[in-house]
């Protein structure tokens, strides 16, 4: 049973950095596509990164503007999603998302997820 435990959220300002961790167990991640989700209060789920298993391909959301990286560390089975310039928009609950298929940016083809890490950036 694979296991995804997000870490590294929690208040910042506006204009600050966040470094988030997912780490998996139970299940060697390197060959599947791993994501980052968001979900704001009263929204729907969002696609937010993603990066193939080897880490040589990646892709992100339009509205990010290259402020979010998202990377992973095989060896340690983990995830990273570091996070710049942040704003008050992207107060959500940020969700790490492991894909055994091809790289998507829907929730759907996800086939399972850690339980989310809260971030949000206020003054």
């Amino acid at each position: 049973q694979v296991q995804l435990v997000e870490s590294g959220g929690g208040l910042v300002q506006p204009g600050g950095s966040l470094r988030l961790s997912c780490a998996a167990s139970g299940r060697t991640i390197s060959s599947d596509v791993m994501g980052w989700f968001r979900q704001a209060p009263g929204k729907e789920r969002e696609f937010v990164a993603a990066i193939s298993g080897s880490g040589s391909r990646t892709a992100s959301a339009d509205f990010l503007k290259d402020r979010f990286t998202i990377s992973r560390d095989n060896a340690k089975n983990t995830v990273y999603l570091q996070m710049n310039s942040l704003k008050p928009e992207d107060t959500a609950v940020y969700y790490c998302a492991g894909d055994t298929g091809s790289m998507s940016v829907s929730a759907s083809s996800y086939d399972y997820w850690g339980q989310g890490t809260q971030v949000t950036v206020s003054s």
